[in-house]
């Protein structure tokens, strides 16, 4: 039986996203560290998380030691409550926008009351919908550690705030010894209930990947495209 999990440039890992635009499913990565890996992005749910998870005991990849998140949106850390790791680390911005999430009431009843009051909210609320089995056990998590600009992990993983339209706190997490860069959705546009009418509010923010291409990685990886490399000059 296959498994979405592959081996991406040296140390880093990828357990491929839906291609299903509507499943709301990114890519997880794991950079693999005998003294544990980390993980980034948590997934969407706890069901996805614990899918990576059997995937990495079966490519024989070491325990989750921390979780960075590129960015808070849900799509990224609701699978964090099934995860048995000594931090999360994340963006300070992320850090108050998480724990609003955490006291939130999720349910499937709130869920509805929520696109009841604010329509726009209907694509992400229903995907959430289904990406949940049940609420018992679940929890958002917010992190237990935050930077401001730059932090290096142990491992080699360096994490860098880059901000920009689609979330305040979106992080881009550099493995330079496996020449691999973790995008998240840093370029992307704001999320659908936020964007203004028209196609302005659908672009990406170009000099924002020009920017990050221009330092040649050798692959790049968004949270929901496959990895891809940069053109050649």
């Amino acid at each position: 039986m296959t498994t979405p999990l592959s081996q991406l440039s040296g140390r880093v890992w990828i357990y491929s996203g839906d291609p299903d635009p509507e499943a709301v499913q990114p890519c997880v990565a794991v950079v693999a560290d005998d003294a544990g890996s980390t993980v980034v992005d948590a997934g969407q749910s706890p069901a996805h998380a614990r899918l990576v998870q059997s995937a990495m005991a079966k490519v024989g990849l070491p325990a989750a030691r921390r979780l960075v998140y590129t960015h808070h949106h849900w799509d990224h850390t609701w699978g964090a409550c099934a995860w048995e790791v000594e931090e999360i680390v994340c963006h300070e911005a992320g850090a108050e926008l998480l724990s609003a999430e955490a006291s939130r009431p999720w349910s499937d009843e709130y869920l509805r009351q929520e696109v009841a009051a604010n329509p726009r909210l209907g694509p992400s609320f229903q995907a959430r919908a289904r990406a949940m089995n049940g609420w018992e056990d679940f929890a958002v998590r917010p992190p237990t550690r935050t930077f401001t600009e730059r932090l290096a992990l142990p491992g080699g993983v360096e994490l860098r705030h880059v901000g920009g339209n689609h979330a305040p706190d979106s992080t881009v997490v550099a493995i330079s010894d496996s020449s691999v860069m973790l995008l998240g959705d840093c370029f992307y546009p704001q999320p659908y209930h936020l964007r203004e009418p028209g196609p302005v509010g659908e672009e990406i923010d170009l000099p924002q990947i020009t920017a990050l291409v221009a330092e040649r990685f050798d692959w790049y990886v968004d949270s929901h495209s496959p990895p891809w490399r940069p053109p050649l000059s």
